[in-house]
């Protein structure tokens, strides 16, 4: 676990030094939007909304291989606070040949609970990501770790694997295979598939079933399927 930190640490920073270097001079600043309505919110194959709707939406900005954006959702974990979900993010997108890859830090933070502490649900992660399209099919993989996981989780990290493929115009197939590890509290198999389709040029739908192997850990980490559709302008 120290040496897959030190790589992630390690990367990040050589990517940062090296961006500034290799940002095109002509490039402009750009910046979009998004919003999404989802019958369940769910992250890493567990329900962030107790099974019930959710509404969020985002900003982006980018320049050239930099980016950095905020995204808000509701919530609900069983509990009166919080309610709302307010992610922060930065981080680099370089491409060597047909291959890309992610760096980022990403601050998932919440509001105060009821008696007025600080959110103790609030964590942050560095992220390391790499995909290339291969015969049509894009094939990915990603490195989530956290220093201090909520409610004194200690270490934690996410590992996944994950693909895209277009079956039919308008119509891709994608999924995803995750393991989380949290030091204190155990760790659970997590995956999904699903369909999108694209609805015009600015929105898609998503049906996707999600499961995990700890179906012990509660209801929230039970088989679901989350209909979404997402806009982006």
């Amino acid at each position: 676990m120290k040496a897959m930190k030190i790589a992630l640490a390690s990367a990040v920073a050589t990517v940062a030094l090296s961006g500034a270097a290799m940002a095109e001079e002509a490039a402009k600043p750009t910046i979009s939007f998004n919003l999404g309505i989802t019958n369940d919110y769910v992250f890493r194959g567990v329900s962030q909304t107790q099974g019930d709707p959710a509404v969020s939406g985002g900003v982006d900005v980018g320049y050239g291989m930099f980016y950095a954006g905020t995204w808000v959702s509701n919530v609900d974990f069983g509990v009166p606070d919080p309610k709302v979900e307010v992610d922060l993010y930065a981080g680099v997108k370089p491409t060597v040949g047909d291959t890309s890859f992610d760096f980022g830090v990403l601050y998932y933070g919440y509001r105060k609970d009821k008696n007025g502490a600080p959110g103790a649900n609030s964590y942050t992660e560095v992220k390391a990501a790499v995909s290339r399209n291969i015969a049509g099919a894009t094939l990915g993989a990603a490195v989530y770790y956290s220093p201090e996981w909520p409610g004194k989780g200690g270490d934690a990290t996410y590992i996944e694997g994950n693909a895209a493929i277009p079956i039919a115009e308008k119509f891709t197939l994608s999924g995803a295979v995750g393991h989380q590890e949290i030091k204190n509290y155990g760790d659970y198999n997590t995956w999904n598939v699903g369909i999108g389709f694209l609805l015009g040029e600015n929105a898609t739908i998503d049906v996707r079933y999600h499961d995990t192997d700890e179906h012990s850990y509660g209801k929230i980490y039970d088989s679901r399927v989350a209909v979404s559709l997402k806009a982006a302008f």
